[in-house]
């Protein structure tokens, strides 16, 4: 039973008064493969809505229990958790247990969403386009994924994020290692076709578009060192998309965050292949990184946001829930 009211005109609710926000846990740390990324994640906000004037305080649900989120008064959440058990819906379920509003997506659009293979056949069932795939569930099914998805391709381990565990495949050889990689973090691990073609992210918030970004890592793809501490990975924001290239991937990003049910804010990844020009949807993140090299402050800037108006924007979105 959840003790949270959900508000659907509540969504776009604002305010200009830090103390409408009450008393505010921002969640950081945890215990998955991504702690030190959401550590740095959570530092930043926190510091954020505290020159904000807001009443904030760290909480690692690592060090603490939950349920001092409500014997010390806290009024809400900023999850800044990334991985399993704070982009899965796990987090969200307690802070729904415990009637804490929070930030972001529900339990089932996180939980869905934190599961890259699902999330893909929910996408791919409404129209949107996505490369083709194959479930690997053992050695046995290596040859017949070469066979389906073909080389290049991606192996990807299905619930974990910041490209953990994720190898590109170039030659038949190299897929038994990567499948071992992947399967090391996640039970499920499916194959998927590599688009040589450029990268773009969407930032959403508060159901709008955010200008896209193009990427363009130095690596051979967009993996976790170039995402978080490389300093010749490229962002390109305007992203050099014309007009109308820049409403259809803007107009795909907020499809797919409906149909996947997700809410307030997050982010939309495609590649586009460079011979038909179309988007290929790759992934969701409902909460994506909030560090320096983060791709959602970088969009808000290129809107005329600063990052502390992002942070309370997003703490904004947490209205949409009240206690019951």
């Amino acid at each position: 039973m959840s003790l949270l009211n959900t508000h659907s005109q509540s969504a776009g609710r604002r305010t200009t008064r830090a103390a409408d926000f009450g008393k505010v846990a921002v969640l950081l740390g945890g215990d998955s493969t991504e702690r030190d990324i959401s550590l740095l994640s959570g530092n930043a906000v926190l510091a954020a809505l505290q020159r904000r004037g807001v009443q904030a305080e760290a909480f690692d649900p690592r060090d603490r229990a939950i349920s001092d989120l409500t014997s010390q008064n806290f009024d809400r959440a900023w999850i800044a958790l990334h991985g399993p058990g704070g982009e899965d819906g796990l987090i969200q379920g307690a802070l729904e247990w415990l009637g804490v509003p929070y930030t972001g997506s529900n339990v089932l659009a996180s939980a869905l969403t934190m599961d890259k293979l699902k999330t893909k056949r929910v996408v791919v069932g409404a129209g949107i386009l996505a490369p083709e795939y194959a479930v690997l569930n053992g050695p046995a099914d290596l040859p017949v994924a070469l066979e389906r998805v073909g080389l290049p391709l991606m192996v990807k381990p299905a619930s974990q994020g910041s490209s953990v565990g994720i190898t590109k495949v170039s030659v038949a050889a190299e897929l038994g290692a990567a499948f071992a990689e992947a399967r090391a973090v996640d039970p499920i691990v499916f194959a998927e076709r590599f688009i040589s073609g450029a990268e773009y992210t969407v930032g959403v918030l508060h159901e709008q578009g955010l200008p896209s970004i193009r990427i363009e890592p130095a690596t051979e793809f967009y993996d976790y060192q170039a995402k978080y501490f490389r300093n010749d990975t490229k962002y390109h924001c305007p992203s050099g998309l014309n007009a109308q290239e820049e409403t259809e991937i803007r107009a795909l990003a907020l499809a797919a965050f409906r149909v996947t049910d997700c809410a307030g804010w997050g982010r939309v990844d495609f590649m586009r292949d460079p011979t038909t020009g179309h988007f290929y949807f790759i992934e969701i993140n409902t909460t994506p990184g909030m560090t320096d090299h983060s791709l959602v402050p970088m969009a808000a800037r290129q809107a005329g946001m600063d990052f502390e108006e992002l942070v309370w924007r997003v703490l904004e979105t947490s209205f949409i829930r009240t206690r019951k």
